[in-house]
């Protein structure tokens, strides 16, 4: 029984020739399945255009060559829907045939000569992966950061011990010195008129002189500038693209991609955006085969949803 059913199931998952001749460029481990559904989607819709098919081809296997836009009909929402997985079409393709760590179209920039990109809001969308660049992130500059520090602190004790005398059951009441003269640049300050004095409760005992400290004369420039350390090293900054990544999930399926966040603030609701605007993140969009009543029901009190 098992050796029929396997066998029928081999037979209705026929791969056209089409289909296996792009896979033959597939780049990465992008999962076979999802990838062989993605390709066949594609293959059905270029087969209703002339020459279509044959354009992709010649795309793929000469990379460093000229080539045509290869185009699709845009859908309602600009997104296009494989198995369970929903995306832009021009990133789902890029991903199968260049670079299968690509994230979202926020990586991606159309070359000059495509004419129908994603960009454009135009009925037809160009999914050619190589009329495409990948935006790479800028370079800051190298900070300098020290291995440790080797700052005193800013304050020191004035100089002179502290005189403990006892007296009254209260809490202590230490007096605060004012700011010695430090590498920071401050000005040293005069000495003090009389010696601090600490009052002790009953029963504590008087803690022993602390030794002197002294002071740096007062006849330093407030505006030196202390040099960095000797031992400090330059360190690469690097900053990151996205301050955030959402997943949406309904109970334990996944649904859709992950939505980076690369704007200041953004806007989670339960609405649609066919716009695709990097500030919003519209739910309305996904959808689900497997979503049952509940899960409806759950989406439609999300609304206005939340802003980060």
């Amino acid at each position: 029984m098992s050796t029929s059913i396997s066998s029928l199931n081999s037979l209705f998952s026929f791969t056209s020739p089409a289909v296996k001749r792009l896979l033959g460029w597939k780049q990465g481990d992008e999962e076979e399945k999802w990838a062989e559904k993605a390709v066949d989607s594609l293959v059905k819709k270029l087969k209703k255009k002339k020459g279509a098919l044959e354009s992709l081809e010649k795309a793929l296997s000469n990379p460093g060559e000229p080539s045509e836009c290869v185009t699709i009909p845009r859908s309602l929402d600009g997104r296009l829907q494989v198995s369970h997985r929903k995306g832009l079409p021009h990133v789902i393709y890029c991903r199968v045939w260049r670079w299968p760590d690509l994230q979202s179209h926020h990586e991606l920039k159309p070359l000059d000569v495509c004419r129908f990109p994603f960009s454009a809001k135009e009925n037809e969308v160009c999914i050619n992966p190589y009329h495409y660049k990948r935006v790479e992130s800028p370079v800051l500059p190298s900070v300098l950061v020290p291995r440790h520090s080797e700052y005193p602190c800013m304050g020191s004790v004035a100089n002179g011990p502290l005189a403990g005398s006892p007296g009254t059951s209260g809490m202590p009441h230490p007096s605060v010195p004012p700011l010695m003269a430090s590498p920071y640049g401050l000005p040293a300050p005069s000495e003090p008129s009389m010696p601090y004095n600490v009052t002790y409760p009953q029963g504590i005992p008087q803690t022993s002189p602390l030794p002197s400290t002294t002071p740096v004369s007062s006849g330093a420039s407030p505006s030196t500038v202390i040099p960095p350390p000797p031992d400090a090293h330059p360190v690469t900054y690097q900053e990151p693209k996205y301050w955030c990544s959402i997943v949406y999930y309904e109970l334990n399926t996944r649904v859709g991609e992950a939505f980076f966040a690369s704007q200041p603030s953004i806007v989670i609701d339960g609405f649609t955006d066919p716009s695709n605007n990097s500030d919003r993140f519209c739910l309305g969009l996904l959808s689900n085969v497997n979503r049952n009543s509940t899960i409806e029901n759950t989406r439609r009190h999300i609304g206005k949803g939340m802003f980060l």
